[in-house]
C-alpha cells in the first residue's frame, strides 16, 4: 500500500505515513568481527546517518565531529575510556584514530577490540546529527565489557531527549543502569508456549464489530 498507493494528490496521508516510517532506524546487525564492514577502509563523505550495518562508521564519526555535537562525542569517549580521545585522520580515506593513554600509538578501526568498536558504532548511531523520530536497538550490550554499561545507558538517556529510543535487552547491568538514568519506561516481556506478552501492562481491549 505505502509503496504503490502513496502520492501527494490522492494519498497524501499515506505518503506522510510512508515518509515517517522511512525515517525510523533499526540497529540490530552491527558487526564487530574481523571482517566487519566498519573495519574496512572507506571514503570519507558527508554521512549524517549511520548505516544499519555500520559500513560507514568512519564517515559518520567524522560528520559528527564536523557538524554535529562534537562535545558530546568527546564526552562519550572519555566517559567510556578515561584518558582516551578520537582524532580524525586527514585525507579522503582517513578515519577515526583512538588515542589511549596506555598505548604508544593511536589505533584505527580495524585494530580495535570488538567491544570498543561496538561502543563507537553505538555512539555514531545515537549522536546522529539527523535524529529520527524512532530508533530501535536490539541487544546493544553485545560484545561490551560490563564497565561500559553505565556510559552506554547515559548516552541512551541523552539521546532519548531528542528522539524516542526503544532498547531490547536481557542484560541486567544495562537495564539497571538505564533505570538509574530516569525518564525510562521498562516493559518486561514473557514468553509462554510461543506467545510473547507483557504481564505488567494492561492488554488492549479489542472490540470486534458484529458481522
Amino acid at each position: 500500500m505505502v509503496t504503490h498507493c502513496a502520492d501527494p494528490t490522492d494519498g497524501a496521508e499515506l505518503l506522510a505515513a510512508r515518509e515517517r516510517l522511512r525515517s525510523w532506524r533499526f540497529y540490530d546487525a552491527l558487526r564487530t568481527d574481523p571482517e566487519a564492514p566498519a573495519r574496512r577502509p572507506q571514503v570519507m563523505t558527508y554521512t549524517p546517518v549511520l548505516g544499519g550495518d555500520g559500513t560507514d562508521l568512519a564517515a559518520a564519526i567524522a560528520t559528527i565531529a564536523a557538524i554535529g555535537d562534537a562535545a558530546a562525542l568527546e564526552e562519550a569517549v572519555e566517559h567510556a575510556f578515561p584518558g582516551a580521545r578520537l582524532e580524525i585522520a586527514p585525507g579522503d580515506r582517513g578515519g577515526p584514530m583512538l588515542h589511549q593513554h596506555v598505548l604508544l600509538r593511536a589505533l584505527g578501526l580495524a585494530e580495535l577490540s570488538d567491544g570498543t568498536l561496538r561502543y563507537l558504532l553505538l555512539v555514531a548511531a545515537l549522536l546522529s546529527p539527523r535524529p529520527p523520530e524512532l530508533m530501535v536497538l536490539n541487544k546493544p550490550e553485545a560484545s561490551l565489557h560490563p564497565s561500559l554499561m553505565p556510559p552506554l545507558a547515559r548516552l541512551l538517556a541523552e539521546t532519548s531527549r531528542r528522539c524516542q529510543v526503544v532498547v531490547v535487552s536481557y542484560n541486567e547491568a544495562l537495564i539497571g543502569a538505564l533505570n538509574g538514568e530516569g525518564n525510562v519506561t521498562a516493559v518486561r516481556l514473557r514468553k509462554d508456549f510461543g506467545e510473547t506478552s507483557a504481564p505488567d501492562l494492561d492488554p488492549p481491549r479489542w472490540v470486534w464489530p458484529k458481522r
